[in-house]
């Protein structure tokens, strides 16, 4: 498989949140509201149709995980098979956003143990599955959950946030460790919303200056990177003990991991006196934003979601893909090893114009195609985009200490995919911090 490195990791999504409202009577599955379940065949033919290799991907977890140690596999036994033999490499999103009904919510403690057991019962049942997303975007469905009330267990307070915050990023650790037992060369991209906040005058300053450091705490714990002072107190303060931290320290798998990081336009956030935000719109954009988190963890870096709704004019969706693309060669000219570019979702989405919180089926125009499957102005831009970049853009593979493989790889060199397990196995033995990429600074 060494001699068959894909490219560049140009991927789509086909979004698969399922979050509950309504104090759970109401479950939010894009699956469900997109047509996905009736459609999926279609929707996989699609993603080739585009020249796209790399699908994140996942069935949603209340779908499969049916209650302790028990799994119903048939539809996503369908849709994996269909993508091996399409030779379409998953980045597999184990949970997205909620729970099954069973397991409660993201304050239940029990959690990260069963989500560990379904994440390694997963990757033997599908061994040629390498790339994976655990938790989906760890510090946004932190807060969605227990800081702003809006899903799951809809609470707005930093003890319940920081609850939810350690038992999901505990989750995706236990799940990583699990899945390195099956496959010991599996990738692991962190998608995490890259979020800033600018302070609206002198007196925002302190709040936003907090909110910058929240930010990271996310991915400060996936890493087992030491926190700050303030942060420490502040989690400290709020439920979290001194063996939990230490759990974060002990459980390292920074190797594995590529940092998957999130840009739309509302990432940006002005901050007021009070403590109050408000969207920004685009202020520093993704460039900036970017060395903000690969300053602090120097790992190659992905970008995985970005989308804008189709306006008027019918371009706007394509010109904010022309924006993100050209901001991800301008970091990539910097310096940072960059290894994948993401237009998120391949259909239409429902809802999300009000982040699933109420159920109006409205249809938001963000896909490469819409609802009906039929290809947008930014599908059309996005397959040129491919087909023009692909095999001019290396996938800058020599900054990952494993190699991406293709399902077709897995089965047609058996002997090389032992040799890249051997050899994984070997890396991960090696102390996290002397196997990532050292930092370039501008």
């Amino acid at each position: 498989m060494s001699g068959l490195k894909p490219p560049f990791l140009f991927a789509t999504g086909i979004e698969n949140s399922c979050p509950t409202i309504e104090n759970g009577r109401t479950r939010r599955d894009e699956f469900a509201h997109c047509g996905h379940y009736e459609r999926w065949e279609e929707d996989l033919q699609l993603v080739c149709d585009l020249g796209i290799r790399f699908l994140r991907y996942g069935v949603p977890i209340y779908r499969v995980h049916t209650a302790a140690d028990t799994y119903d596999w048939e539809f996503s036994d369908l849709a994996f098979e269909r993508l091996r033999k399409l030779d379409i490499a998953p980045i597999v999103d184990l949970c997205h956003f909620g729970v099954p009904d069973w397991i409660g919510d993201f304050q239940n403690p029990e959690l990260p143990s069963h989500f560990a057991r379904y994440a390694e019962e997963f990757a033997k049942r599908y061994p040629w599955v390498q790339l994976y997303t655990p938790m989906n975007e760890m510090f946004i469905c932190a807060m969605f959950s227990a800081a702003y009330g809006w899903w799951n267990e809809q609470l707005a307070s930093d003890r319940a946030f920081v609850t939810a915050l350690k038992n999901i990023v505990k989750a995706n650790v236990l799940a990583m460790n699990a899945i390195l037992k099956v496959r010991a060369d599996a990738i692991f991209v962190q998608s995490e919303s890259s979020e800033y906040f600018h302070a609206e005058n002198p007196a925002a300053i302190g709040p936003a200056e907090i909110l910058n450091a929240k930010r990271f705490l996310s991915l400060d714990l996936n890493y087992g990177r030491r926190i700050e002072s303030e942060m420490y107190e502040y989690l400290m303060d709020n439920g979290m003990t001194r063996e939990e931290y230490h759990f974060f320290l002990e459980h390292r798998f920074k190797q594995h991991c590529i940092m998957g990081n999130d840009y739309y336009v509302t990432n940006e956030h002005l901050v007021h006196a009070d403590g109050t935000t408000r969207a920004s719109g685009e202020v520093f954009g993704y460039d900036e934003i970017t060395w903000h988190y690969y300053d602090r963890y120097h790992l190659p870096v992905m970008h995985t979601e970005t989308n804008l709704r189709e306006g008027p004019s019918g371009e706007e969706a394509a010109d904010w893909l022309w924006k993100q693309w050209a901001n991800v060669l301008r970091v990539r000219n910097d310096g940072i090893p960059v290894v994948g570019f993401t237009w998120y979702s391949l259909i239409d989405q429902v809802d999300w114009d009000v982040a699933l919180r109420e159920v109006n089926n409205n249809i938001d125009p963000v896909g490469l195609y819409d609802i009906d499957r039929k290809i947008r102005p930014v599908g059309l831009r996005y397959k040129q985009l491919i087909s023009d970049w692909r095999n001019v853009l290396p996938a800058q593979s020599v900054c990952l200490q494993v190699p991406v493989s293709m399902p077709s790889d897995y089965e047609s060199c058996p002997e090389e995919a032992e040799q890249e397990e051997a050899e994984a196995r070997r890396i991960n033995t090696t102390p996290a911090d002397a196997a990532s990429v050292q930092g370039v600074r501008r």
